[in-house]
């Protein structure tokens, strides 16, 4: 392992030696620290000690992680999310369905609201940590919140500096004031509900109330960087990337179910992260110095890896355990379905320290496609991909039992909307420009149903499948093969992978039922396609709204 992960994990001898200066913390912040006790940069011994004493709920599991209640909220609250309209950034943001405005004025009373409950806590917790791997683009992030929980959660998260760094961390680029416990105040205005999270990019500060979702952090460290890093010329991409042996780097895009975190945990290839990246002039770097991963019905069989990390140090969130034995029940969902645990990066033995890589030589475009007309594995032109970038595609499968028999279509632009500061084409333009300067080959690889859709006669492309597609494409072999082009949606299709049936490779060739079952059902998706992308119609180029599924 690298060295620098190694006196990551644990603060050292001299890390209680850094104060920021309480000063300039409370000029900044509102933040009273001669009247608080603060726990700075604690370790995680200190962190678990605290959960256990303070915060009912908090026990330990068998494995010796720290089981967590995020309270009534158990998943992120999008529609409660705002970015404060001034006059620094207002013209850069892309307003409306994901960013809503919130007034300066408006900020300042949920700020204040924030600050005057962190200051009648009896302890509070600061952690600074880094948003970035590549230190010449990092970003400084100081957490202030009043549970250990949410210390530890993004202890794990950031990046953690190393003793020296903590030395002359001074101050930071932006301050995460969560106030979760506390409600903000309906009758403000701008405000929907008792939840806020909302982000000032001109005071480059983050206010949280009335949700202890843990998630709110992460995702909002995200939300800045999508603002920030653009600005500084490096794409910013919700993906996950993995590098071989040879040092080729591959970068997945893919929506929750497609199989982002399954398919770029691979056994002969290191993990660079699994959800947050970078791509700028020298590679691609992880965003996080941790893993969030899903928990329900996690195996060991099935992924040994995240199973493995579950245990001292991380933090699991919602879970439901067996009271004597403290073992933890994956397969429960009585309290969420959205189960999660949060470890250190480092917990994955093929983690690679630090989580840099060179330029992608492969870039993948996940989706999982219900209505089974989707090839399993197609070549992207440079325009495709740009339009199947800014679709973000894949299916949802309704509950079964609700009467619900149609297949849900989702698109989120850029594979990761809910996250996205700037106007999706932005994003996409940067990744046409970087995929093209670094001839990358872009695939989009659907991982949903193959011979006929959810509901019919299809079955869900088998896992086995999709790792060959995987091979083939790290191998090269799938850049070199012979190619047909796949009707309708104009894609081209290899007429041979490696260890996959001929007939699975195209969807008319695998389809079950009739043929003009099939012939409705392509016309289905081309349309949904073409109905989404006409929100981008009037930013996107002549050439990428020709990609798209002609009728």
């Amino acid at each position: 392992m690298h060295s620098h992960a190694q006196h990551q994990s644990h603060a050292g001898p001299h890390a209680h030696l850094y104060h920021p200066d309480p000063e300039a913390l409370y000029h900044d912040t509102g933040i009273d620290y001669n009247h608080v006790h603060m726990i700075r940069n604690a370790s995680v011994a200190k962190l678990y000690e605290d959960a256990l004493r303070y915060e009912p709920g908090t026990i330990i599991s068998s494995a010796g992680a720290l089981v967590t209640s995020s309270g009534k909220k158990t998943g992120r609250s999008p529609r409660d999310k705002r970015i404060v309209d001034e006059p620094s950034t207002s013209d850069d943001i892309w307003w409306g369905p994901v960013n809503t405005k919130l007034s300066e004025h408006a900020f300042l009373i949920n700020h204040e609201r924030a600050v005057d409950y962190l200051n009648t806590r009896e302890r509070l917790y600061v952690f600074d940590g880094y948003a970035g791997w590549d230190p010449k683009f990092r970003i400084k992030i100081r957490i202030v919140c009043a549970r250990a929980y949410h210390c530890l959660f993004m202890r794990n998260m950031l990046i953690r500096p190393t003793p020296e760094e903590l030395e002359t961390y001074g101050e930071p680029d932006f301050t995460i004031l969560n106030a979760g416990a506390f409600p903000a105040n309906r009758f403000t205005t701008g405000m929907t509900s008792t939840t806020s999270v909302a982000i000032n990019f001109q005071r480059r500060e983050m206010v949280i109330l009335g949700t202890e979702y843990a998630g709110e952090m992460k995702k909002g460290v995200f939300t800045i960087m999508h603002y920030l890093m653009p600005k500084a010329g490096v794409l910013s991409l919700h993906s996950s990337a993995n590098q071989g042996n040879g040092g080729d780097v591959t970068l997945f895009f893919g929506l929750s179910g497609t199989g982002k975190t399954t398919l770029s945990a691979d056994p002969h290839r290191h993990l660079i992260g699994d959800d947050e990246h970078c791509w700028s002039d020298t590679g691609v770097f992880n965003i996080e110095g941790g893993c969030y991963a899903k928990c329900i019905d996690l195996s060991a069989e099935k992924e040994p890896e995240i199973y493995a990390a579950i245990r001292y140090g991380a933090v699991l969130e919602n879970v439901v355990l067996d009271e004597d034995t403290r073992q933890v029940d994956y397969t429960d969902k009585s309290l969420t379905e959205n189960t999660r645990c949060a470890y250190p990066i480092e917990y994955i033995p093929n983690a690679k320290i630090p989580c840099v890589g060179g330029h992608p030589k492969n870039i993948i475009m996940l989706t999982c496609d219900a209505f089974g007309v989707l090839p399993p594995v197609s070549k992207l032109s440079s325009a495709q991909a740009m339009y199947h970038f800014i679709s973000g595609y894949t299916a949802k499968i309704a509950g079964t039992e609700d009467g619900v028999t149609e297949p849900e279509a989702t698109f989120s632009a850029c594979f990761g909307q809910p996250f996205l500061v700037l106007h999706p084409t932005k994003y996409a333009s940067m990744l046409a420009a970087q995929t093209q300067m670094h001839a990358a080959d872009v695939y989009l690889v659907n991982t949903g149903w193959n011979g006929g859709s959810f509901q019919g006669a299809g079955k869900r492309i088998s896992l086995k499948y999709s790792r060959l597609i995987l091979d083939a494409i790290h191998d090269g072999s799938l850049a070199k093969a012979e190619y047909e082009t796949y009707p309708v949606f104009g894609l081209h299709i290899p007429k041979e992978v490696k260890g996959v049936p001929a007939e699975v490779l195209n969807p008319r060739s695998a389809w079950q039922g009739s043929p003009e079952e099939y012939a409705e059902t392509v016309q289905k998706l081309a349309v949904l396609f073409q109905e989404n992308f006409r929100k981008y119609q009037d930013q996107a180029s002549a050439d990428v709204i020709a990609a798209g599924p002609k009728l």
